[in-house]
């Protein structure tokens, strides 16, 4: 489980194919040591990872097909920036919205304004996902936990403050980008128990 608070941006080292999917070799030097474990759970551009081995500042991850589909994880590469956070630990704040690393579809950035001194980003989902956004909602963009502005039809826009500009990959974004999109957790689920399902 995270929170969708960046703490701290990495870069890849190295992209691999190995058997038909990928290791990703990730410096993670903005993170603490003990952060980053073999077996933990570390969000790489909102896709919940594993790491299978470590290297000085380094961690490498395995990246399924499913995850290589469904995120914009394959299409990166060696030098490409990510937005990293280890999972939550007991004791922790919970400073954006409980996000759990599982991509739900890639949403692309259609307009890019200046607003005053933020940045209003406006996205395109699916539309099978658009029931999820609600205004003033939450909402997961590359890891980032995001409040959303305003929702039409299948787009919704949101506004990025100075801060989250500079400590994520977010003002690195060009219309008509990709991103990895996450719905918010709790209507995921509010979605399932209103379903009516054959007992």
């Amino acid at each position: 489980m995270f929170t969708g608070i960046v703490l701290a941006v990495g870069h890849l080292t190295s992209v691999r194919e190995r058997g038909g999917d990928l290791e990703l070799g990730i410096d993670a030097a903005g993170l603490e040591s003990g952060r980053v474990g073999l077996g933990d759970s570390i969000s790489v551009q909102g896709a919940c990872l594993t790491v299978t081995r470590k290297q000085g500042a380094c961690f490498f991850a395995d990246v399924s097909r499913e995850t290589m589909a469904k995120t914009t994880l394959g299409k990166l590469k060696a030098g490409s920036h990510v937005n990293l956070e280890p999972s939550l630990r007991a004791g922790d704040a919970l400073g954006g919205h409980m996000v759990s690393g599982h991509v739900d579809a890639l949403g692309v950035l259609r307009r890019l304004t200046e607003d005053a001194r933020s940045r209003r980003m406006e996205f395109e989902l699916p539309a099978h996902l658009m029931r999820f956004v609600a205004p003033k909602g939450s909402i997961c963009i590359n890891g980032v936990s995001l409040t959303v502005n305003q929702v039409e039809g299948l787009r919704f826009d949101v506004n990025i403050i100075p801060h989250t500009l500079r400590e994520t990959t977010l003002g690195e974004l060009r219309v008509d980008d990709e991103v990895n999109i996450e719905i918010d957790v709790v209507a995921r689920y509010l979605e399932r128990l209103m379903t009516k399902t054959d007992t």
